[in-house]
């Protein structure tokens, strides 16, 4: 079995031994280094986190297979301090939705089961320093490439069907900006820096969809704070966001968004 083919369900039953002989594997298929391999407790159980550094920029390894992505509206049921807040948006004449199960309809992708490759997904996403366009072009040129929206949702959830990676709650007594202790600053489970800060609109191949912030609209706009922490919902995609990244207002911007490149095994 190749490194591409290893799932999810088959990396967590792997004991630390075999994982680093799997790093170590990696690595030299890659031509990089093994910088880092722990384990971290994640969903009830042991989770191993691989870093391999190549070219001067760290990857993680995001082990891949038959995954469920997107999150499970029929399921959910807010908070009251959720539907409360959410109720203080409404008043407060912002054209959103009836109610919030409504609101996240419109923005979160749905649940869903797909396939994926497992790829090395670097640890940090970086700017674009060409239109969106034109980066697949330049991430070539380096042997990398953008990653799809599916892979994006994998890499930031880890296989947790919560709203967000670390839970179906969010501090509801303040915005994640300037928030240097909240749950977005911690590493999602395989190890990534994501879903972390409002301000940063992550692209990638897929153009009706853009990840991990809206570029500060929801604290800017003084939407509240339940809509403030959406745009680092794993599942969200803010299409209207998209709309505006990937039309004639967007263009002469590129230099706001960022990308996470992957390299492919």
């Amino acid at each position: 079995m190749s490194v591409a083919e290893l799932s999810l369900e088959q990396w967590r039953s792997l004991g630390l031994p075999a994982a680093r002989r799997i790093a170590q594997d990696t690595a030299r298929l890659v031509g990089g280094r093994v910088s880092v391999v722990d384990t971290v407790e994640h969903l009830g159980g042991p989770l191993h986190r691989v870093r391999i550094e190549r070219n001067g920029q760290e990857f993680a390894l995001i082990p891949g297979g038959a995954v469920t992505l997107g999150f499970d509206l029929d399921a959910w049921r807010p908070t009251p301090e959720q539907a409360a807040d959410y109720a203080q948006t409404l008043e407060r004449g912002f054209g959103c939705a009836a109610d919030l199960r409504a609101h996240l309809a419109e923005v979160l992708s749905p649940r869903r089961s797909v396939v994926l490759a497992t790829v090395l997904m670097a640890v940090e996403d970086e700017a674009l320093t060409e239109s969106p366009a034109d980066m697949p072009a330049v991430l070539a040129a380096r042997g990398l490439r953008m990653p799809s929206s599916d892979e994006w949702e994998h890499a930031c959830g880890a296989g947790a069907g919560t709203l967000f990676r670390w839970g179906d709650d969010c501090p509801l007594d303040r915005i994640p900006y300037g928030d240097p202790t909240g749950p977005h600053q911690q590493p999602s489970g395989f190890g990534l820096r994501i879903a972390y800060d409002t301000y940063s609109v992550e692209l990638t191949s897929d153009a009706d969809a853009v990840h991990g912030g809206d570029g500060g609209e929801s604290v800017c706009g003084g939407y509240g704070h339940m809509l403030a922490w959406l745009p680092l919902a794993t599942a969200c995609r803010n299409p209207s966001m998209a709309e505006f990244v990937y039309g004639p207002d967007g263009e002469d911007q590129c230099e706001d968004f960022s990308t996470r490149p992957v390299l492919t095994l």
